[in-house]
């Protein structure tokens, strides 16, 4: 079974799955059930399709799925935009994902460093493919008691140091996203090798990645509130959001936001005044 065929069968799975006969507004099929959700008959009425062809797609064996299917699909198991969107990836033909997977080594886009040095008073990080860190300031590197080096993986940080999960106080909020991140990710890009042994290396050793991933959620750059334990200044809070690269949708901007006159704001200066490193881009 082709790998990409294999990750559509498994998402379709676990979006039956938590779909019940009633949230989906039908009458159960008559018979006994031995789980929750949909069944393949039931979901394959709801989508318009014939139970074989539904079954073949459950099972990877079906090579080619139009986006009139993939819609069909889509609105009976009352996907998000988001799923949706994941969905159409996992559905595509392999030849196109391959295309898409084939990238050069990313720079760092110009217009976003202009934004990083511009934003020197907050935490800001470059990230690009694989989250993959390509540019960080000064503050950065203060408030999370890291390198951040360019080159680097900021996932790896988060799920291999234990230090990430001191420092940020409420991380199962912010981790469990970047795992549906990776999974959307490997969704557009399935021969990515890189990223395919990125997530076998984390889902190895973390089994909170493990777990998260087994649920088959995918995230795409969410806004998260960050709470961080710094050792010196205390607790700090931070609203993260992201700017994507107009040329470069693979770049994003990860700017750590705070409230205007907040315990925070105040105590930022002061960490800038004790050194902080300054900022670092990755060389092309």
């Amino acid at each position: 079974m082709p790998t990409d065929r294999s990750a559509l069968g498994a998402f379709l799975r676990s979006r039956r799955d938590r779909l019940t006969p009633a949230r989906a507004g039908i009458t159960a099929f008559p018979g006994p059930r031995r789980v929750p959700g949909l069944r393949k008959e039931e979901l394959a009425v709801l989508a318009g399709l014939s139970p074989d062809h539904y079954s073949r797609l459950e099972q990877g064996r079906q090579g080619t799925v139009s986006e009139d299917v993939v819609e069909a699909l889509a609105r009976a198991l009352q996907l998000d935009d988001l799923e949706r969107t994941h969905l159409l990836d996992l559905a595509a033909p392999t030849a196109r994902r391959r295309r898409a997977g084939a990238q050069a080594p990313q720079r760092p886009d110009p217009g976003l460093l202009r934004l990083l040095d511009t934003l020197a008073h907050v935490p800001v990080l470059l990230l690009g493919r694989r989250s993959e860190v390509l540019a960080r300031n000064g503050l950065l590197t203060a408030v999370l008691g890291a390198p951040m080096e360019p080159g680097t993986s900021f996932v790896r940080w988060l799920f291999l140091d234990p230090r990430a999960r001191t420092r940020i106080t409420n991380w199962d909020d912010f981790a469990a996203p970047a795992v549906g991140a990776l999974r959307y990710e490997l969704g557009r890009r399935p021969d990515d090798r890189r990223l395919s042994a990125l997530v076998a290396e984390l889902r190895r050793a973390d089994p909170d990645v493990a777990r998260w991933w087994a649920d088959q959620g995918v995230t795409f750059r969410t806004s998260v509130t960050k709470h961080v334990d710094h050792p010196e200044a205390g607790a700090l809070t931070f609203g993260i959001e992201s700017v994507v690269a107009p040329l470069d949708p693979d770049q994003r901007l990860v700017v750590y936001t705070v409230e205007a006159d907040s315990p925070t704001a105040r105590v930022l200066p002061l960490l800038a005044s004790w050194g902080a490193p300054e900022a670092v881009v990755r060389k092309p």
